[in-house]
């Protein structure tokens, strides 16, 4: 296996990369003539390394995916393996990794989840999690929350409450949005974590009440917000959303794609909160991206619902061998190598108390927040106003002191992720504590840049 100290220099092949990227690549989200992507030569546990001799820390997780870091040797021995065994199989067919994939799921949700509807990857995941609400309760409107991402797929985008909807509107007309908790720029003026919980709650259910009861068929909520900017919610929150879900007849939908499998030190973030959803979206962790794979762990009540009616929906590589391999080795890991443990342990021992003194040495950081290995760092103009150290949805100029803080960053070889006026940590599982230290300290010096700003 290629090792960092075994990457060379290699000039010809960044330039040879970066030229058929920028010739023939169409990349997402992005305007083409304005981005630079880097050449990656290769990876190797939360390092990744580009042709020109420069290694980063992975700060991000590629994309809070690669829970298991780059190259993971039992993943990538479990793909090679089935390969070399079966490399593909249509769903319709029964296949052993499929099959013993599913079981293992199955195990870590609740009681009452037996099967698994597997996808390519989240936003279908979401997609047909949606439609298996919508028919079993006959409703077609659902709710999700402003701050919220679930996809790029025209139900799942519509959902999304971020920015990314605008230019894809109109989509899927049957949804709506709603304020979901966020203490620190608390839309409901609450004054503590239990007064945000009981505000929040009391505005979902004016929202289902004029929306119409009647119509809502579900409500999909992140267990743990993501890109949006990693909201732990407060105590009694999903607990509450459940008992108006109850109420009112509508499914709950737990969107676990980003902090399913351990980004939190839980099989499933919502295990942390007191609550059982009726449908469990899931991808990235479950093979750390190795091969593109998410799913739906269904409730046996909405299984029950298509014993004799058949499901309308199907993807041609589904379960597809080749990413269930990977996704059995990321169980073995887990249990082998404690990573759930691990996982507690490194947030409460050392990502929390180094946040903590970096929040207090910094006068651009307003607050911090997060859980196991996903963490924000909220940057701010003004701690006592709180107003973002840059714009809502800024770019170009108007975002350059968050550009200056990334660039900060990857100069001393770290790749952090930003976004907005903030700043995520969300390294690999597998970082060791000298690494994780190191990325920490990194940023509380990348912050001198956004404390510039602040000062001027």
């Amino acid at each position: 296996m290629t090792s960092i100290t075994d990457s060379v220099i290699d000039l010809d092949e960044n330039a040879r990369v970066r030229a058929n990227d920028r010739g023939h690549v169409f990349h997402s989200w992005s305007a083409q003539a304005l981005i630079d992507p880097t050449p990656v030569a290769g990876g190797q546990g939360a390092t990744f390394w580009d042709y020109e001799g420069n290694s980063y820390l992975d700060f991000s997780s590629q994309l809070v995916n690669l829970n298991l870091g780059h190259q993971h040797p039992d993943l990538v021995a479990a793909i090679q393996e089935q390969a070399g065994r079966l490399a593909t199989i249509q769903p319709s067919m029964a296949n052993d990794v499929r099959g013993e994939l599913a079981r293992r799921i199955s195990e870590i949700a609740p009681d009452g989840f037996s099967k698994v509807f597997f996808t390519n990857g989240g936003a279908d995941a979401v997609e047909n999690a949606v439609r298996m609400a919508r028919i079993v309760t006959g409703k077609r409107k659902v709710l999700a929350m402003y701050r919220s991402y679930h996809g790029n797929t025209s139900t799942a985008i519509t959902l999304t409450g971020d920015p990314r909807r605008w230019p894809n509107e109109p989509s899927d007309g049957s949804v709506a949005h709603f304020f979901g908790p966020y203490a620190y720029r608390s839309p409901f003026h609450s004054s503590s974590p239990d007064e945000e919980s009981a505000r929040a709650l009391e505005h979902l259910e004016q929202t289902i009440v004029l929306e119409g009861a009647s119509t809502i068929g579900a409500i999909i909520i992140e267990s743990v917000v993501g890109t949006n900017g990693v909201l732990v919610p407060p105590p009694g929150y999903l607990p509450g959303v459940r008992a108006l879900c109850d109420k009112y007849g509508i499914v709950y939908i737990a969107d676990e794609v980003m902090v399913g499998f351990g980004r939190i030190g839980e099989w499933f973030a919502f295990q942390a909160f007191d609550v059982v959803p009726d449908l469990i979206t899931f991808a990235k962790g479950v093979n750390s991206g190795y091969v593109p794979l998410g799913g739906v762990v269904i409730s046996d009540a909405i299984t029950a619902r298509f014993d004799t009616v058949a499901f309308p929906g199907g993807l041609t590589y589904s379960g597809h061998p080749l990413a269930c391999a990977p996704g059995i080795a990321t169980f073995e890991v887990f249990a082998r190598d404690g990573i759930l443990e691990r996982v507690r342990d490194l947030g409460d021992r050392v990502v929390e108390p180094r946040l903590r003194e970096i929040a207090a040495a910094h006068p651009s950081v307003g607050e911090v927040r997060g859980r196991g290995l996903f963490w924000a760092i909220e940057l701010v103009k003004d701690a006592e106003t709180r107003e973002p150290l840059v714009p809502f949805n800024a770019s170009g100029a108007d975002a350059a002191p968050m550009a200056a803080f990334a660039a900060a960053c990857k100069k001393e070889g770290l790749w952090p992720f930003t976004h907005f006026n903030r700043v995520h940590v969300a390294p690999p599982l597998v970082i060791s504590e000298d690494d994780l230290v190191r990325g920490l300290d990194i940023i509380d010096r990348a912050l001198a840049v956004t404390d510039a700003v602040v000062t001027a």
